[in-house]
């Protein structure tokens, strides 16, 4: 586990633009069981999260489509609560961060880092936001 005081500054990223933070497996389980389409953010510390991650995330928000629900778990972290959103995210390995998009509880739409490493902000958002186009 990272210092808290290292990634409050990076939860915050998300927490500040309306994500909540999911910290056990019970909330996992609680957000993904919810109607409607749920974005999964799971963060983390490298530089990829901090440059393309979270920027794309946000960017991709300004859309006319939405998801209903905006959570995230942090990598490194709360460790229950990371595993039991990368079993939701199976077939995909686990990878962080990434970013999925679940529509009444079944995966829809899947950003692993391979997709996020190495892309700008503004081409993760056109990403997501052809999903949430599709599926919210």
């Amino acid at each position: 586990m990272y210092p808290e005081e290292l990634v409050k500054p990076m939860r915050e990223d998300l927490t500040k633009i309306g994500f909540a933070e999911l910290k056990t497996a019970s909330d996992v389980e609680t957000a993904l069981a919810k109607e409607g389409t749920t974005l999964v953010v799971v963060n983390s510390v490298c530089g990829c999260a901090a440059a393309n991650a979270r920027p794309g995330a946000r960017i991709s928000l300004q859309n006319a489509k939405t998801p209903n629900h905006l959570v995230t778990v942090f990598a490194g972290m709360e460790t229950d609560a990371v595993d039991a959103a990368r079993a939701k995210m199976v077939p995909f390995p686990p990878s962080s961060p990434s970013m999925a998009l679940f529509k009444d509880g079944e995966l829809v739409h899947m950003l692993e880092r391979h997709h996020i490493e190495g892309r700008s902000a503004e081409l993760i958002a056109e990403n997501l936001k052809g999903a949430y186009n599709e599926y919210c």
